[in-house]
């Protein structure tokens, strides 16, 4: 390594009379600095050059700086690329590549439908403004590569959904989601056509297989967000003693859902709705812990799951499913819920919300869902306003 030594003056060294040659004669101050310097290089008392000691510390200090500046540059235009992906940009990700990114949002359709109804466009979007450095994945099992340019155009919630940042569609190809799972078997064996609950059951399995893969945050189509979930592995209680499968979140290859998909197999009956949804994390989780009627607000745990309150998905539980469809005297304010299901399985009527209704479902779409709430509700109205006029 290249050192400096700094001298001040011949003059600083002293010499001291019992510095002697054996003849008498002083030893000149030349002589002993270089003697100095071979045998004590980094003498302790040789003072460096203050000037370039400051250089060298300003050009380390700007050269970090660059470093630090280039490694956030790079990682900005990651996010640029992420959450600004369009069906028709150039920067096509797969699935693969978003989902690696971890704690995703992840919303299944496992119709042929290609066109999201307002309540799906409203979840997902709700989901997207909560979760704003996630991920948010809608698969559609009716999307394919090919149709999602013309779909991008064709389609007014599939345009307004594809053009949030942070929101990605693809297509769902159950066979790839079920590689290296014990679903994969199931999935070859299993006739769809003679399934009685195919829809259902299919849902179930995919978002087992993409939680275990990949990890973060399932939700049903028709949940609407409200505010962050601060656990990370979690399971919702419908009610007291019975788990959903309507929302759950884990960290990739957690061994609760692996246990689950074996018992999906090993115990699967497609005859009986549920058996292998919310009545299989109901009795996996029953395997593990002894549940007990919740208190209050309270949430319970079970071996570093918790298993969430009713109140924070839940507040209106399905046998009262259609008073999100009625105009409330006072709208709660779900002080103690993390997101709402509106328990559309139930909506056998397919009520919807209608703009200028009042009910409690518009405004949870004008507060948590503006934009589809602007774009399919109220100019749906318009446009069947100005259609009437043309009419007469």
């Amino acid at each position: 390594m290249l050192q400096t030594v700094w001298v001040s003056s011949p003059g600083s060294w002293a010499l001291r009379e019992s510095e002697r040659h054996p003849g008498g004669r002083r030893r000149s101050w030349k002589c002993r600095f270089l003697r100095t310097i071979i045998q004590h290089p980094c003498r302790r008392h040789a003072p460096r050059r203050p000037g370039k000691a400051r250089m060298l510390r300003k050009i380390q200090i700007c050269l970090c700086f660059c470093f630090v500046s280039g490694l956030l540059y790079e990682i900005s235009l990651l996010s640029s690329c992420v959450f600004n992906y369009l069906p028709m940009s150039q920067h096509y990700l797969t699935p693969e590549q978003v989902l690696n990114l971890g704690k995703s949002i992840i919303f299944l359709e496992t119709t042929e439908r290609l066109e999201p109804p307002p309540l799906v466009s409203c979840s997902v979007e709700s989901a997207a403004r909560i979760y704003q450095d996630r991920a948010v994945i809608l698969f559609m099992k009716g999307l394919t590569n090919e149709t999602a340019l013309d779909l991008n155009t064709s389609y007014a919630a599939f345009s307004l959904l594809s053009s949030m940042k942070n929101v990605f569609l693809f297509p769902l190809q159950m066979e790839t989601v079920f590689q290296e799972t014990p679903l994969l078997q199931w999935y070859n064996q299993v006739v769809p056509e003679q399934e009685k609950n195919w829809v259902h059951v299919s849902s179930d399995a995919s978002r087992l297989a993409l939680i275990w893969k990949y990890g973060g945050i399932y939700m049903d189509t028709d949940v609407i967000s409200i505010r962050p979930i601060p656990e990370q592995s979690f399971l919702a209680a419908q009610k007291s003693r019975f788990s959903s499968n309507g929302i759950f979140g884990f960290p990739a290859r957690h061994q609760f859902i692996w246990h689950c998909m074996e018992d999906f197999v090993l115990k699967y009956n497609g005859n009986i709705w549920g058996n292998q949804g919310p009545f299989l994390m109901t009795r996996m989780l029953k395997s593990l812990c002894n549940l007990t009627d919740f208190e209050g607000t309270e949430d319970h745990s079970c071996q570093n799951i918790s298993f969430l309150n009713p109140q924070r998905f839940y507040p209106i539980p399905y046998p009262a499913w259609s008073r999100y469809y009625q105009v409330w005297d006072k709208s709660p304010n779900f002080t103690h819920s993390y997101a709402l299901h509106l328990w559309n399985f139930m909506n056998h009527n397919r009520k919807a919300v209608v703009a200028g209704s009042n009910t409690l479902a518009e405004k949870l779409y004008k507060a948590y869902c503006p934009t589809t709430y602007q774009d399919l509700i109220q100019n749906a109205k318009q446009r069947e306003f100005t259609g009437s006029e043309d009419a007469v």
